[in-house]
């Protein structure tokens, strides 16, 4: 609308304009989903059962169930610290609608998935940025955190692990957000979707829930369990915080899915869990070195600081185009899908996801590489 102060999310634009219509889609940042048919084997779901269920409202805030699964994952909390969203998208959406009063900031690191912080903007709050420092492997600037918040910051934002770079905080690193949290009150919300997704551990990265007493910890079905198009994710809360979530929650979408919900409660038991989490690791790690290899075609043109976790590298390029055009390229030319760096704030970069089935993988690799040596040679 002209002369509106929203701000498009132009991650997600991009992918929606661009996602379905295109062959090779290595912009996603999950691992490769699974088809109902894989997920009801693994989870040793009763389809009888599940068919028999009543097609209807679903408790409002998450069966009974599927909440006390989610809390066994969280220590010292029941299924009341428990909100179940639509997707982790709506747990973003209803935290900054619930925990920014006027006259607040947030504060964000970058770069990083803007969902949360474009909210707040959207809605006119501050949004600081704490740029992360890429020459070292994309570790925390703790000087530029201390000197981002005051007395009005309200949320600490953190991604962890991170989107687009995968890198896990440190523990100095996070010793530094509850810090920086705890000098002014504010909330750290974590957004721990890529929880599960350790390229070089089977432990999953700890959750900031229990290190500071005023967390919130945000996540999904999506990217460590392959099940994005179930759009069921959760936010852990105090339960005051839960109830005033709830209470927009209401307003926005009333409930997810009684499938949706039913098939999460199975896929989140503890064996139909680890088995998620172990097939997205062999699907990272196998990814990661198949599309590293493919880089190594052309030396001195690709750098990236391999990924801590999750299915996503954050490559720097040295090519004379800059991200946009390199996307635009590899989209028209070859029907090749990645994210440009532009899209998060960062030049010279792209975001490209790798776990993905094998023979899918190496072929669309093949096409980025025909569009490289096209770039290289002035064509």
């Amino acid at each position: 609308m002209s002369g509106s102060l929203f701000q498009p999310f132009a991650i997600e634009q991009f992918m929606s304009e661009n996602e379905h219509a295109v062959k090779y889609h290595f912009a996603e940042s999950g691992v490769h989903p699974l088809t109902y048919t894989e997920l009801f084997e693994l989870a040793s779901i009763d389809t009888n059962s599940l068919f028999a269920t009543l097609v209807d409202y679903p408790q409002v805030n998450g069966i009974q169930s599927l909440r006390e699964k989610i809390a066994t994952m969280y220590d010292g909390t029941t299924a009341e610290n428990i909100l179940v969203t639509i997707g982790a998208s709506e747990a973003n959406t209803l935290v900054a609608a619930t925990m920014l009063n006027p006259g607040n900031n947030m504060v964000r690191f970058r770069p990083t998935y803007e969902q949360l912080s474009g909210n707040a903007s959207n809605l006119g709050f501050e949004v600081r940025s704490v740029d992360m420092i890429e020459s070292d492997d994309w570790a925390l600037d703790t000087d530029a955190l201390k000197q981002a918040v005051d007395d009005r910051t309200s949320i600490i934002h953190v991604v962890n692990p991170n989107n687009p770079t995968g890198r896990i905080l440190s523990q100095s690193d996070r010793d530094a957000v509850i810090a920086a949290a705890a000098s002014c009150g504010a909330w750290i919300v974590a957004d721990e979707v890529y929880t599960g997704t350790e390229r070089d551990s089977d432990e999953p990265t700890a959750s900031f829930w229990g290190d500071y007493d005023r967390v919130i910890a945000i996540n999904s079905m999506s990217k460590a369990y392959g099940l994005p198009g179930l759009r069921l994710g959760w936010l852990v809360a105090p339960m005051p915080v839960i109830e005033d979530c709830w209470r927009r929650h209401e307003y926005a979408t009333i409930a997810a899915t009684m499938f949706s919900m039913k098939l999460a409660d199975a896929a989140l038991g503890e064996r139909a869990r680890e088995k998620l989490r172990a097939r997205a690791r062999t699907l990272i790690r196998r990814g990661f070195e198949t599309f590293t290899a493919a880089l190594g075609e052309y030396p001195g043109v690709f750098s990236v600081a391999p990924p801590q976790a999750s299915a996503m590298s954050f490559v720097k390029f040295d090519l004379p185009v800059k991200s946009d055009e390199f996307a635009r390229r590899l989209l028209k030319e070859e029907d090749v899908l990645v994210i440009p760096g532009s899209r998060f704030g960062v030049e010279d970069h792209f975001r490209f996801s790798s776990a993905l089935l094998e023979d899918h993988l190496e072929a669309g690799l093949s096409r980025f590489n025909r569009v490289v040596g096209r770039i290289l040679a002035g064509q």
